[in-house]
C-alpha cells in the first residue's frame, strides 16, 4: 500500500519545482534569459547547480548502487571526482568566464567559435551533433532512474514513474528556462546534501557502528574492503581503479557544465563559489559509497544494487523522512535532466537557427523555439527511457564521457596553448566523441573495460595537439589569451 505521507511530501515537491518554472518564466523570454539567465546567477547558485548537473541520478542511485556492489574499491570514483570538480574551478573556470564574456557567448559553441575565428561554422555543428546525440541518451537514462525510484518507492509501475518524472521536469524547464533550472538546482543540491549526509550515518547505526559493520562485510565478501576489490592488484584492478578515477575528468570541461560558469554574475561569484562546490562534492560521493557499503551489509542479496538507496530509506526511516529520500531521488534526476534540456535547446536554436543558419527572427520567436525544442528533446528521450530499463551506472557514464571528451580537450587547449588552431579544434572534437563511441562497442571488453573517458581524452588530445602543430592559429589568439591572463592572473589568484 502507497504511504499517503510519502505522496504527500511528493507532491509539495513538485508543487514547489512547477513555482520556480513559473517565477523563472519571467526572465525567459529572450536567447540569453532563456538560456544563461542573463548572466545574474550568484555564486551559491553555479556552486549548488554544477554539482547537481553533475551528479544525477548516477549519483544516488548508480554510486550508492557501487558501493553496494564493489564496497571500498568505489572510492576511486570519489578521488577523481573531487579533484576533477577541484581543478574544474580553479583552472577553468576563470579563464573561461572571462573569455566568453569577452566574447559575448551564450553556449559553449559560441565561444569555441569566437576564439577559432570559425566563419563556417563547423565547430558549432559538430557541437550541435554531439549534444543532440549524447543528451538524448543521457536523459534517456535519468528517466529510467525515474522509473526506478517511483516503483521502489510507491511501488508504481515503471512506466508510471518514467512519465511523472519527464512531465514535471518539461514543465518547468520549458517554462522557466536556465532560471527556473538553477535555482531548482539549489533545491535540488540541498537536498542531496542533507540526503547524503544523513542516510549513511542512519545505516551505520543501523549496523551495529563502524567497527561491526566492517566486520560484517568482511563476512559477506572480504574484497569489499580491498582498495582493487576482487581484481587485487593486477592490470585489471589498476585499470578499474583508473577509470573510477577517470571519471572525474569531464568536470574540466562537459558543456552543461561550462555553462553554469557563463552565467555567473561576475568572476568573483566563481572566486567564491570555489570551496562550496569541493565541499559539496566530498558530502555527495563519499555519502553514497558509504550508504551502499551500509546497505550491502543490512540487505545483501538484492536483484539490483541500485535499489539499495530506496530500500534502506523505506525500511529505516519513518514515512516523512521516507518521502523526502524520494524527493531526493528525483532532485538528481531533475537537476540532470534539466539542463541536459537547456543544452540540447540552445544547440539547435541558438548554434544552428540563430547562428549557423543566420535568421533574423526576434528574441522573442527564438525563446519560443528553444521552448518547443526542449519538449520534442525530452519527448524523443522518453520514448528510449520507455523502452528498457538499463543499468543507470554505467549508461550515464557513457553519455558524460561522449560530451567530455568531445568538448574538454578541445576547451583546455583553448585557454592554456595560445597555438591551437581551428582545424586542430575541429579534429580534437570528432575524434575524442568517435573514440568513446568505437571504444565501447569494439575494444572495451578486450582492454579490461578501461573506460571509455581515459582512451577519448587521449585521442583528443593528441589531435588537437598533432593537427595544430601543422596548421596556423587564429591572428589575435595570442593577444587573447595574454590580455586574458592578465584579468584573471595566475589559476590560484583569490580561490581560498
Amino acid at each position: 500500500m502507497v504511504s499517503t505521507t510519502i505522496v504527500a511530501v511528493l507532491a509539495v515537491y513538485l508543487i514547489i519545482l512547477l513555482a520556480i518554472g513559473v517565477w523563472g518564466g519571467r526572465e525567459s523570454h529572450s536567447v540569453a534569459g532563456y538560456y544563461v539567465a542573463n548572466k545574474k546567477l550568484p555564486a551559491w547558485v553555479i556552486a549548488f547547480s554544477s554539482n547537481a548537473t553533475g551528479e544525477s541520478a548516477w549519483l544516488l542511485l548508480g554510486l550508492t548502487g557501487m558501493g553496494y556492489a564493489v564496497g571500498i574499491h568505489a572510492l576511486w570514483i570519489v578521488l577523481g571526482e573531487v579533484l576533477g570538480v577541484a581543478l574544474g574551478w580553479v583552472l577553468v573556470a576563470l579563464p573561461f568566464k572571462e573569455l566568453t564574456d569577452r566574447y559575448d557567448s551564450i553556449t559553449v559553441a559560441d565561444y569555441l567559435e569566437s576564439r577559432f575565428d570559425d566563419r563556417q561554422h563547423v565547430l558549432r555543428i559538430l557541437s550541435a551533433i554531439v549534444i543532440l546525440t549524447m543528451v538524448t541518451a543521457y536523459t534517456a537514462a535519468q528517466l529510467t532512474a525515474s522509473g526506478k525510484a517511483f516503483s521502489s518507492f510507491l511501488g508504481t509501475s515503471y512506466a508510471a514513474g518514467v512519465l511523472v518524472g519527464a512531465a514535471v521536469i518539461l514543465y518547468y524547464t520549458t517554462v522557466g528556462g536556465f532560471k527556473a533550472v538553477a535555482y531548482s538546482d539549489v533545491l535540488q543540491g540541498v537536498l542531496m546534501f542533507s540526503g547524503l549526509l544523513m542516510l549513511p550515518i542512519v545505516g551505520v547505526s543501523a549496523a551495529g557502528g563502524f567497527s561491526q559493520l566492517i566486520e560484517q562485510l568482511h563476512s559477506v565478501d572480504p574484497n569489499l574492503l580491498e582498495p582493487m576489490g576482487e581484481l587485487g592488484f593486477s592490470v585489471a584492478g589498476v585499470l578499474s581503479a583508473v577509470s573510477f578515477m577517470g571519471i572525474g575528468l569531464a568536470f574540466l570541461g562537459a558543456p552543461q557544465l561550462l555553462t553554469r560558469f557563463i552565467s555567473a554574475s561576475g568572476r568573483t561569484q566563481i572566486v567564491n563559489g570555489s570551496l562550496l562546490a569541493v565541499i559539496c562534492i566530498i558530502v555527495f560521493d563519499v555519502g553514497a559509497v558509504f550508504a551502499g557499503m551500509a546497505g550491502r551489509s543490512l540487505f545483501p542479496g538484492l536483484d539490483d544494487p541500485e535499489t539499495i538507496l530506496p530500500t534502506m530509506a523505506s525500511e529505516l526511516l519513518p514515512p516523512v523522512i521516507t518521502g523526502l529520500f524520494l524527493v531526493v531521488v528525483l532532485a538528481a534526476i531533475m537537476s540532470t535532466v534539466d539542463s541536459l534540456l537547456i543544452l540540447a535547446s540552445s544547440a539547435v536554436v541558438r548554434d544552428v537557427v540563430q547562428k549557423t543558419l543566420r535568421s533574423n527572427l526576434s528574441d522573442n520567436r527564438l525563446s519560443l523555439y528553444g521552448k518547443l525544442t526542449t519538449v520534442v528533446i525530452g519527448a524523443g528521450a522518453l520514448v528510449l527511457a520507455l523502452g528498457e530499463v538499463r543499468v543507470v551506472f554505467w549508461f550515464v557514464l557513457f553519455a558524460w564521457s561522449g560530451l567530455a571528451c568531445a568538448f574538454t580537450p578541445i576547451v583546455l587547449c583553448s585557454l592554456f596553448w595560445k597555438r591551437t588552431t581551428r582545424a586542430g579544434a575541429i579534429v580534437g572534437m570528432v575524434s575524442g566523441f568517435l573514440t568513446t563511441v568505437i571504444w565501447v562497442l569494439v575494444f572495451k571488453v578486450g582492454f579490461y573495460d578501461l573506460y571509455e573517458m581515459l582512451p577519448g581524452f587521449l585521442v583528443g588530445f593528441v589531435t588537437t595537439i598533432g593537427v595544430s602543430l601543422l596548421t596556423e592559429p587564429p591572428a589575435a589568439a595570442a593577444e587573447e589569451l595574454e590580455a586574458m591572463r592578465a584579468a584573471v592572473g595566475h589559476p590560484f589568484k583569490g580561490f581560498p
